[in-house]
């Protein structure tokens, strides 16, 4: 194969799973975004947390939210667990790397918040531990999985919701993750402000 064929069907491949994903998730998608509104206008606020290139979707979404994503707008709160590598660096020395998020939303995290999890399917003990501990201080969770969902699938309660992207592949899914998380920012702006 050729580089042109080879560029070809990367952009296939990955059109491929995307049609996929805004045929089956759609609803999910739709759904996802009436939790994070009711949260916010629940004066709640919003946490993010992923691992690796997951972890680049968790601030993205936070700075979205922050800042503004395609329109001038009030700030919404949000908070990426995964942008302070201090504290990050911090934790996993003095405990525990599986540790990292968990810390941080047993200081941060409120009853009536939401926790958006971001992975691709691994079976990541920090975010297992993340999991539980939203679920003890009473925070729902959002959780952007692909391939099976990977371990976290079976702890999270039936307040919680899974968009798993329809693929075994950690590009794919992160690709998808991406279109989602902007989907979620305008569907939140959109509910919000208007227009």
């Amino acid at each position: 194969m050729n580089l042109h064929d080879r560029i070809n069907q990367y952009f296939f491949d990955s059109m491929a799973v995307q049609q996929e994903a805004l045929h089956s998730l759609s609803e999910q998608i739709e759904l996802a975004s009436h939790r994070l509104v009711t949260t916010l206008l629940n004066d709640k606020k919003i946490l993010t947390c992923g691992n690796g290139r997951s972890a680049a979707c968790a601030l993205l979404f936070s700075s979205a939210m922050l800042n503004q994503f395609e329109r001038e707008r009030p700030s919404l709160p949000a908070i990426a667990l995964t942008s302070d590598p201090v504290t990050l660096t911090a934790i996993a020395n003095d405990y525990h790397f599986d540790d990292i998020f968990a810390k941080q939303l047993r200081a941060l995290g409120q009853n009536g918040d939401l926790l958006v999890i971001y992975t691709d399917g691994s079976n990541a003990a920090n975010i297992a531990k993340a999991i539980n501990t939203a679920h003890d201080k009473h925070i729902s969770i959002i959780a952007l999985t692909g391939k099976d969902g990977g371990s976290m699938t079976s702890i999270l309660n039936e307040t919680d919701m899974e968009i798993r992207v329809p693929s075994n592949s950690s590009v794919r899914i992160q690709e998808v993750h991406l279109l989602i998380t902007h989907c979620l920012c305008d569907l939140i702006d959109h509910q919000l402000f208007g227009g």
